[in-house]
């Protein structure tokens, strides 16, 4: 199977590095009230890439955008010229900030767009620290999901469940790692988590049961 030649290449490193550049290159771009808040500042990062992240492709990308709904899976997406498809999921991380657990995506979601070998989920993740109403950008991630160790992935209990980052502070990345090894890990995993759920429900049924006991037994007030 032919591999996408940004991520199979060490081209995704140079893109990682113009990440950086293009960030701290931006005009300072934040009041005392949104330097204070990690989503507003999430929220402006998103949009500076948005705006400027097809020109920091170049040729990588021959269809971009940047219109998607807030619970998408995507907030960029592009097709390079091999036909491969990327939705980019941005995540920002203060470096301030003791603990942090991001959401990534539905377990799902990502098998059923991982269906087709050419689509790529990508994480772009932004470390930046704050000084007054600068942020720093010191490091960026420009990764498919693949890339990232299961050492530093949990799955949390939504839906089908969630695929986060179990810390940011503590990212884990196997370069070119094999999709069909992590898939299948990924299935490991869930067979392994569904069993402790299906117990955590029969409890909440079981303590439920028996505060229906206790009001069935109340007189009527």
């Amino acid at each position: 199977m032919t591999k996408s030649r940004i991520f199979y290449t060490g081209r995704y490193k140079k893109i990682e590095k113009a990440i950086v550049k293009l960030l701290n290159a931006q005009p300072d771009f934040l009041s005392a009230r949104t330097a204070a808040s990690p989503r507003a500042v999430g929220d402006a990062i998103q949009t500076v890439l948005s705006e400027n992240f097809q020109l920091l492709l170049g040729d990588l990308s021959v269809e971009y955008s940047a219109q998607f709904a807030r619970r998408a899976m995507a907030d960029l997406a592009f097709s390079d010229p091999a036909g491969f498809y990327y939705i980019v999921d941005v995540k920002t991380h203060r470096l301030e900030t003791h603990f942090n657990m991001p959401n990534l995506t539905s377990v799902e979601r990502l098998a059923r767009f991982y269906e087709d070998d050419n689509n790529y989920f990508v994480v772009l993740m932004v470390n930046y620290s704050i000084t007054e109403t600068r942020a720093k950008v010191s490091q960026a991630h420009f990764i498919p999901i693949e890339f990232l160790a299961w050492d530093c992935l949990t799955i949390g209990a939504l839906g089908w469940g969630q695929i986060q980052i179990a810390n940011a502070n503590v990212i884990k990345v196997n370069e070119s790692y094999s999709r069909k090894k992590w898939m299948l890990e990924l299935c490991d995993v869930l067979l392994e988590f569904y069993p402790k759920e299906i117990g955590k429900i029969n409890e909440r049924m079981d303590y439920f049961k028996r505060i229906k006991q206790q009001w069935q037994k109340k007189s009527e007030t």
